[in-house]
């Protein structure tokens, strides 16, 4: 059975928050909210959470795992930026956008698009999820929390419980956070691709 975390999301509970990062610490996946929709995540070197992702989502090796990133600095520990491309991430972040962009060493080859070498990035505007990143002191290794054969990600802590209690083995519970997912855009090519409308206003990379 998962357990529960009744997270208040304007003032996190430091005991709750430690122990959560604890339990990411000792491989377990977790379902924790963000500025745009529920999450799944695990330590960023999990190769058992990353395959439970994948089982959960159905997902196949061509998918792009996000990288949850606490900053700026953390996020280009893990990804290449060129100037331009810096400018108008530095422009986004905190926010709801992911990133996709050339994977540095420090991105665990399994986590990287298999053609492309590529990986997810991101940074959240959520308190809950700034003070698990902090807490942490490493990105999460997240993948949105949409399951198969359904159209909207899951909004509600209690429901993911229900329906997810023996396939994670945390549930993070701050409040509904919303069912749109983040709009993604493709930096790899060096021009913004914009891959998925979601959240995050595109009109600055049009």
């Amino acid at each position: 059975m998962a357990k529960y975390f009744d997270v208040h999301p304007d003032n996190p509970q430091p005991r709750s928050i430690a122990q959560i990062a604890d339990a990411v610490r000792s491989e377990a996946l977790i379902a924790y909210p963000t500025d745009s929709c529920y999450a799944l995540g695990c330590r960023l070197g999990s190769r058992d959470g990353m395959d439970r992702i994948r089982a959960i989502r159905r997902l196949d090796d061509r998918h792009h795992f996000t990288l949850m990133c606490r900053d700026f600095a953390q996020l280009g520990q893990f990804v290449r930026v060129d100037n331009d491309v810096f400018r108008a991430v530095k422009a986004s972040t905190p926010g709801s956008y992911t990133f996709i962009l050339p994977a540095t060493r420090e991105v665990p080859r399994k986590l990287m698009h298999p053609r492309k070498k590529t990986v997810g990035v991101r940074i959240p505007d959520h308190v809950v999820t700034q003070a698990l990143l902090a807490e942490l002191g490493e990105p999460l290794l997240s993948s949105t929390l949409l399951l198969p054969d359904e159209e909207e990600p899951l909004t509600q802590g209690w429901e993911i419980k229900d329906r997810l209690d023996h396939a994670v083995d945390a549930v993070v519970d701050s409040g509904d956070c919303g069912t749109e997912p983040t709009t993604v855009v493709d930096f790899s090519g060096g021009e913004a691709e914009i891959v998925r409308r979601g959240a995050g206003d595109t009109s600055r990379f049009e």
